[in-house]
């Protein structure tokens, strides 16, 4: 192999490993038995997401990943894969694949690092299935406020009975 080329992938790994230490999270995904219109819509609708989605050789995974300190991910190297980056929501990638997969019956979820930890394909695809952090935020100012409603409700009825009191009083 020529100097050129040796350079060249070399420059492949460090611009892959780079991308893997800015990204929340990652998703390494067997995409094989889609079409290409289709993982053209997964791109479109990761990038809606804040989410890159990327076909890389093997090899260069696996030197990028080793170099980014997750070695953990190299025998999940095998195969047909895809990188999908998660820039603003550590769960993004992860969820929409997995929403993609359940009507197009692929792309598979392997295994992935998120907030700088190893999930295993059982992790990463329980972490598919977690509300979005806008989700969770609507369900925990709805736990929030429903206390709330319930004392302005009980207040407002006491107040009512106050008034009848003093009508029938």
């Amino acid at each position: 192999m020529s100097q050129k080329n040796i350079e060249k992938k070399q420059a492949l790994v460090d611009e892959l490993k780079e991308q893997i230490n800015e990204a929340n999270s990652i998703v390494i995904v067997d995409y094989l038995g889609l079409s290409v219109e289709e993982v053209t819509k997964l791109r479109v609708e990761l990038m809606k997401n804040g989410c890159a989605f990327k076909v890389i050789k093997n090899n260069i995974i696996r030197r990028a990943v080793e170099a980014a300190g997750y070695d953990e991910l190299v025998e999940s190297t095998t195969g047909p894969n895809a990188i999908a980056f998660s820039y603003e929501d550590s769960v993004s990638a992860a969820k929409v694949i997995h929403e993609f997969a359940k009507e197009h019956k692929k792309p598979e979820l392997k295994v992935g690092i998120v907030d700088k930890e190893y999930m295993d394909t059982e992790n990463i695809k329980k972490i598919a299935t977690i509300p979005s952090r806008e989700e969770l935020l609507t369900m925990f100012a709805g736990g929030l406020i429903e206390p709330i409603r319930k004392v302005a409700t009980a207040i407002h009825m006491h107040a009512e009975n106050l008034e009848k009191e003093e009508d029938n009083g």
